[in-house]
C-alpha cells in the first residue's frame, strides 16, 4: 500500500499530517505540484510545488501566480468529478 501521507512543518517547527489527494506534473510550467488537505471529512484543500527529485520531496513552495492556481483549480475539479463517479 501506497502512503498517502505528507507531513508539513510550520514556521514554529510543529508537524502536521495531511492526506495527499494527487499529484502531477505540468507541461506549462515543468513543475510538480501536490495537492492535500488535512485527514478525514475535510474540505479545505491545499496546494504546493515540490521537487520530485528529491528522495523525501524536498521543502514544499508556495503558489505563486494566478495561472498556476486557475491550472490546479482546473485539476482539482478534473479529480472531484472522477472521484465523484465512483
Amino acid at each position: 500500500m501506497v502512503d498517502r501521507t505528507l507531513r508539513v512543518e510550520d514556521e514554529q517547527g510543529n508537524e502536521f499530517d495531511y492526506e495527499i489527494l494527487f499529484t502531477f506534473k505540468s507541461e506549462q510550467t515543468k513543475k510538480s505540484y501536490v495537492i492535500y488537505k488535512e485527514p478525514g471529512d475535510s474540505e479545505e484543500v491545499f496546494a504546493a510545488i515540490y521537487n520530485e527529485e528529491d528522495a523525501d520531496g524536498g521543502k514544499l513552495e508556495p503558489i505563486r501566480t494566478d495561472e498556476e492556481w486557475d491550472m490546479i483549480e482546473a485539476k482539482l475539479e478534473e479529480y472531484l468529478d472522477e472521484h465523484e463517479e465512483s
